[in-house]
This record gives structure tokens, sequence and C-alpha cells, in this order.
């Protein structure tokens, strides 16, 4: 039976009416940095969080709990519209916890949240770039040559045309589920490597970044499975002389945005270089093989920045140092990492040297 086949059958199913039932799709991020879910029906349509139970699963089963302990408690934290069932039905994103009324080792949300909380002055801004490759079921990248390489980089970045861009229709799909669930995507366009795209998010603030950038990643995976495909998220994907995959960071602080807010700029640029060996260790597993100083990267090693410079760690967009004030992006993150990690110790490190000079210059007011 063929994929359109299949789909024409399941459609008769998914147009049946649910008699006021909803279904809710609870999603997690499990002990390997991967997605779960698992669907339950409640006797209404959701309006509120509060109104949605919690749930548990078996955290043996996911690298999450020991056999003689399993459940895993699931704490709902933002739902969304469902682009795969429609209707009332939704998306659960959740939070796991330990019975004893702790966070699981794995739930990196609680404690970002908290930093989060710490630095609500400054009202962080995040866009997230979220690169991926495409793989076919047999694991051959998508649309490569059967046991051949296609022509070096160069005609795939933002192409247009057979031989220069792959799974165009999984992307479309992808970005239009994104939009009916809610996800703030700015943005997609295919990568220097062909069959590697991206898609950005944001601006989101706070721990909302790292929220819609899960789901966001959920929803891709949802949607290459009805095309037969997989997605990487492997800062290297393929050895040689092909670009890895990234999750640029792009930075904005409240006082960043206003006029001269460039001088917080350089100063969180000052205080990330002193800290990078601290980021780079939350910033995405096999990023040193990605970090190499070659493919618009700069050295997982050593810390540096510029003006317009795609081979530094930090980048200020020319139009910033410009202007006087705006973002940066921090090309560092790797594809795969956990936005919560990342999002929570740039808050930590960016916020902690706002507030210092801020300190700072009250101080010296004060004694004048």
């Amino acid at each position: 039976m063929s994929g359109v086949e299949k789909t024409q059958i399941l459609q008769k199913y998914l147009e049946l009416d649910q008699r006021g039932s909803v279904i809710a799709e609870y999603v997690w991020i499990d002990g390997t940095g991967n997605i779960r879910s698992k669907g339950r029906t409640l006797n209404k349509k959701i309006s509120s969080l509060d109104q949605l139970p919690e749930w548990n699963f078996d955290g043996s089963s996911t690298n999450q709990a020991p056999g003689y302990d399993s459940d895993v408690y699931l704490k709902p934290v933002a739902f969304y519209p469902d682009p795969f069932r429609r209707g009332d039905n939704i998306i659960v994103l959740t939070e796991c916890w330990n019975n004893d009324g702790t966070p699981n080792k794995f739930n990196h949300r609680h404690e970002a949240a908290k930093l989060f909380a710490a630095h609500t002055k400054e009202e962080i801004w995040f866009g997230l770039e979220q690169e991926y490759t495409l793989f076919d079921e047999y694991d051959n990248v998508y649309g490569w040559p059967k046991g051949g390489f296609p022509a070096p980089q160069g005609p795939y970045y933002c192409g247009v045309g057979t031989g220069k861009v792959h799974a165009r229709d999984v992307i479309e799909a992808h970005y239009r589920a994104c939009l009916y669930a809610g996800i703030r995507v700015s943005g997609i366009n295919a990568e220097v490597m062909p069959s590697q795209w991206e898609f950005q998010v944001g601006p989101c603030e706070g721990i909302k970044m790292a929220d819609q950038l899960w789901m966001a990643r959920y929803l891709l995976c949802r949607v290459a499975e009805e095309f037969a495909v997989k997605v990487s998220l492997h800062p290297k994907p393929l050895k040689g002389d092909w670009n890895g995959a990234g999750c640029h960071t792009n930075v904005s602080t409240k006082s960043m945005r206003e006029a001269g807010g460039i001088k917080y700029i350089e100063q969180a640029i000052s205080a990330l270089s002193k800290r990078h060996k601290e980021h780079i260790k939350l910033y995405g597993t096999d990023n040193d093989m990605r970090l190499t100083g070659r493919h618009e990267t700069a050295s997982a090693s050593s810390f540096s920045s510029g003006v317009a410079n795609r081979g530094a760690s930090v980048r200020v967009p020319r139009s910033v140092a410009k202007e006087g004030f705006g973002y940066f992006e921090d090309r560092r993150p790797a594809s795969n990492i956990d936005p919560y990690l990342v999002t929570g110790i740039i808050c930590e490190t960016v916020c902690g040297s706002i507030d210092d000079a801020n300190m700072t210059k009250e101080y010296e007011r004060e004694f004048q």
C-alpha cells in the first residue's frame, strides 16, 4: 500500500466526531535528550493550564529512573493546538518530576526557570536558529546520490530548484504545523550542506524560548515521520568538507535594546569570554567536531568576537554596531543543545554582567 493510500484511509478516521472528548498528547524530554510522547483522553476542552492533570510514565524505559522505582511524573507547563489531530485536541509540554517531589535529574527546565525569575528586570529575549539534517529511512542523507556525493558546497544555501534542495515538502509541512500550533517561527531556509535546513524561532522572552524550540522539534519529528524521513540534530553528521549544524543563539536584553545599548553588549561579550569553558560544556555533545575554526565556526578551545564575523564565537551584526544598540549572536551552540541549559547559562552570565555594571554605577554615584 502506498503512502498516499495510507493517508487517504487515515483521513477518514481523523474526520470522525470525538463526541466532546479531547485528545491531549503529553510531550517530554527523556534521559538521552530525545523527545517522547503519549496521548490521553480528556472529557472537555482545555482553556487553561490548571485544567490539565498530572500524569506519569515508566522512567526505566527512558533512562530516567531505575526499574525498582520507575514512576516519573509529568507536570504540564504549556499546551498548544494540535496540527495533526486538529479541532480542540492539544499537545502538552511537560516537566519530569520524581515521586519524592524533586525534579528529575534530566529536568533542566526547572533550574532555567529559576534563573529567569531572578533576572526579570532585564527582559531577556532569545532567537534560536535550529539547523538539522535529513536522512532517509536507511540512514542515507536524504536526496544524495546512492553510494556517492553531490557537488561541493556552494549552490545549496537558500537554494531553489532540483538538485539544489531536497525535501521541501517536509519543510513546508513543518512550517505550517508550527504556525498552526502558535510557535513563533520567524523563518526557514536551506543550509550550506545539501539536505540540511534551518528554522528560526523567536524572539521569545525567558523560559518561553526553550519551550517553543522543544515543541518545534517535536513537530518536526512528527511531520518527518509521515514522510518516512529521519531528522538528525548531530552537529557534524558527515565528516569531511561539509558544514556542521548549529543552533546559533541570538540574545538581547532591555538594556541592549535601548539607545547606547552597545556598551551592555560589549560587557556581555566580555563576561562570556571569561566563562567560555563553562558555556562550551553545555553547548552540545560532539560540538568539538563542529567547532574547528573551519566551515563558518570558531575554535572550541578559544573565545573570539567580532562585528559581522561568522568565524567568531560571538558575532555582533553590522547593523547593531552601526546603530549602537540591539543584540548579539552566540555562534557556539550545537544543533543538539538542550535549549534550557543554553538559555539558562546565557541569562546567568549576561544578566549578571549587567547587574554588576549597574551596581558599580550606583556605588560610584553614592560615593562621589
